[in-house]
């Protein structure tokens, strides 16, 4: 009887293309077996992974997983323990082939659940064309009597943002992805807080909403998402692919966003090729700056009838030369062979920075209530951006509903 593994992956070009390929080659030497995957939105896939259990009866043989909703998928028991598959050496070069960065937030008290696939941390990305551009230095110099340059702080952010908005040249400063769904949104306003020296929780794990660093954060992220004068105005109902999409189109000069799309603006042909560098993203004067990382790994569903099956084609997405196929489809490979390869950074410059981007990338405290958390992230944004209630009246409401739902941080 032939094999079937039913794979349940988040909506991307890149990644349905780089999973087809790698598929086609497995089938090559495992001939019987047979694959049927899914793409699907972020909130679809949660929900059939997490809430409604499909990793556990039996639906979903192999999903895709952000690092973000481990702790709470290995607490409700929904994934494989691949460590006494490890442990027999089916990966003989686990884990030093790969970086610490993507590893460390695997380790469950030395229990491993899933293998890292696609990486990609935030950072800041820009138009070198623009930036470059002799006649665009002049114009920012005698506007704001500055040099123009990457910007280092959030308020150098806010000016070049404010230069660049044209729309008559379907040009704008910059743009994010406020689409509510508990990713970009999360990972926008953590940003916000870290870059100016606070946290999202006290010593003890209790969420800490009220603080004057996230007050200003919120200030700040809801002032510029609501003027058109300097941001894309469809940054309101645009997840991170979307957001990443108008950037690769030309129409946005920078911004804070997944690494992956930097490194896509390379492809041949790409309306951006050869005009995209990366930079560190803005923060407080007297800070350094912060980035953040959540990765996709796969893992194997608890409830899977195939698992010997899904285990040998997760060997073989870890192979180096798999990684490569995620990397040349448009994808971030997670190998640090693929990093350092030469034809890699030949063709896409950008590279040469990702392991020391990924290496000092912070991640969201971790907690099997991340999911609820981000609700109440979701509310904060979407009040800050549909009403005009005070940013310190939202955060005071979101911090009374974080006590009252007892969300707790490890």
């Amino acid at each position: 009887m032939q094999a079937k593994i039913r794979i349940a992956l988040r909506e991307f070009v890149a990644f349905e293309t780089a999973l087809s390929s790698q598929i086609e080659s497995f089938r090559a030497d495992y001939p019987g077996t047979a694959f049927e995957f899914v793409p699907m939105d972020l909130e679809s896939l949660y929900r059939e992974l997490i809430t409604e259990r499909g990793l556990a009866n039996g639906t979903w043989d192999l999903g895709l997983v952000v690092s973000d909703w481990l702790p709470q998928a290995i607490d409700a028991n929904l994934l494989e323990d691949l460590t006494p598959y490890l442990s027999a050496g089916a990966i003989p070069d686990w884990p030093a082939a790969w970086p610490d960065s993507l590893v460390e937030p695997l380790n469950f008290d030395g229990n491993f659940y899933c293998i890292p696939w696609h990486d990609g941390p935030e950072c800041l990305m820009f138009r070198r064309d623009l930036f470059e551009s002799a006649g665009e230095q002049a114009g920012f110099r005698e506007s704001y009597g500055y040099e123009l340059a990457p910007p280092r702080t959030w308020h150098e952010f806010e000016d070049i943002a404010r230069f660049f908005t044209r729309p008559a040249e379907r040009l704008y400063g910059t743009a994010f992805a406020c689409y509510p769904d508990g990713h970009n949104t999360l990972y926008d306003f953590a940003l916000q807080i870290w870059s100016r020296g606070g946290e999202f929780h006290d010593i003890s794990g209790i969420p800490l909403l009220e603080s004057p660093q996230a007050i200003a954060a919120l200030d700040f992220y809801r002032r510029i998402v609501r003027d058109s004068s300097l941001c894309h105005p469809r940054s309101l109902d645009a997840d991170s692919v979307q957001s990443g999409e108008l950037f690769l189109a030309g129409s946005v000069a920078m911004m804070v966003n997944w690494f992956g799309f930097a490194a896509r603006s390379s492809a041949r042909g790409a309306p951006l090729q050869d005009r995209v560098q990366v930079a560190p993203i803005p923060c407080d004067e007297s800070l350094r700056p912060v980035s953040l990382s959540a990765f996709w790994s796969f893992a194997i569903g608890s409830g899977s009838r195939v698992k010997q099956t899904a285990w040998e084609f997760l060997r073989f997405l870890a192979r180096p030369e798999m990684d490569l196929v995620v990397t040349h489809q448009g994808a971030v490979g997670v190998r640090l062979s693929t990093w350092r390869d030469s034809e890699v950074r030949r063709s896409a410059p950008v590279y040469e920075q990702l392991e020391a981007i990924s290496t000092g990338a912070r991640r969201l405290p971790a907690t099997p209530q991340l999911a609820e958390f981000a609700k109440l992230v979701n509310r904060v944004i979407e009040s800050s951006l549909r009403t005009d209630e005070s940013s310190c009246s939202i955060l005071r409401r979101a911090q009374r509903e974080a006590v009252e739902e007892q969300i707790r941080f490890r």
